[in-house]
């Protein structure tokens, strides 16, 4: 087991106060990492993410605030952890844009506005660019390093507009055209950056989760549990496990794979 083992090595997590910062946090951190997390401004700290801190220190689990798609700040960042932390060994590009179900803005198909669409790759796939560049520069000077890119179940396949019938939404609830679309463009990125940094030591893979419970209703739970040959939504303790195996020795000659998380979604 030793080789899943992080202790000395130092994380940096983007989005980390979003749906799964926490997560892969405490992952980390429980895996023996010093974590610094990066997130906006104006983002909400999350109970789970003050529980974490309280519970590892402020020294084991920082927050930097600032936007991924500034560049200044995060070379300032990088800079910063360098001289106050030390150099990261891994990386999980988390920050991203997604539209959960649910009554918010809705357009028909034909009405999505280009702006949209622009925003969410501006983030899930030019942010994450932007991020690998200048921390994972940083581990190819060291000549080591593992870089996550979190991608998702959408990168593969189409979202099942029939999932999301029984909404009372008008127009229709649709998943974004674009969310898929760059996590498509993030997998393929990530093989990009694995064949460019593999030879300076540093591996980039993708974890691509599939639907993850949290507070969806429960037609929706059902239709989508009957899509997965597991029977089931994934939980938070699922993916825990992939990360600390994609940022450990364990994977250490693992690099350019998309390690899909979505209990057979995709297998069908």
């Amino acid at each position: 087991m030793k080789h899943f083992d992080l202790s000395g090595k130092i994380a940096i997590v983007t989005g980390v106060l979003g749906k799964l910062g926490a997560t892969w946090c405490d992952a980390l951190l429980e895996a023996g990492a010093t974590v610094v997390g990066i997130d906006l401004p104006a983002a909400k700290l999350s109970p789970s993410f003050s529980d974490i801190q309280n519970r590892y220190g402020s020294s084991r689990l920082q927050l930097y605030r600032g936007d991924i798609g500034d560049r200044t700040f995060l070379i300032e960042t990088r800079d910063r952890i360098l001289s106050e932390v030390g150099t990261p060994a891994i990386l999980v590009n988390n920050a991203g844009i997604d539209q959960p179900p649910g009554p918010a803005k809705t357009y028909l198909l034909e009405d999505v506005p280009i702006e949209v669409c622009r925003q969410v790759f501006e983030v899930n796939i030019l942010g994450a660019f932007q991020v690998t560049q200048i921390f994972g520069s940083a581990m190819v000077k060291a000549g080591r390093g593992s870089i996550i890119n979190i991608g998702s179940l959408y990168a593969s396949v189409s979202p099942d507009v029939r999932l999301y019938e029984h909404l009372d939404c008008n127009p229709p609830f649709l998943k974004p055209p674009a969310y898929g679309a760059s996590k498509a463009a993030l997998i393929n990125l990530t093989k990009y950056f694995a064949t460019h940094w593999g030879p300076s030591g540093v591996r980039v893979n993708a974890l691509s989760p599939g639907g993850v419970l949290g507070g969806q209703d429960e037609e929706f739970k059902r239709k989508f549990c009957d899509r997965v040959p597991l029977g089931r939504m994934a939980t938070l303790d699922d993916l825990r496990g992939p990360l600390v195996f994609l940022a450990s020795d364990a994977s250490a000659y693992v690099n350019g794979i998309e390690l899909k998380v979505d209990g057979g979604f995709t297998a069908w």
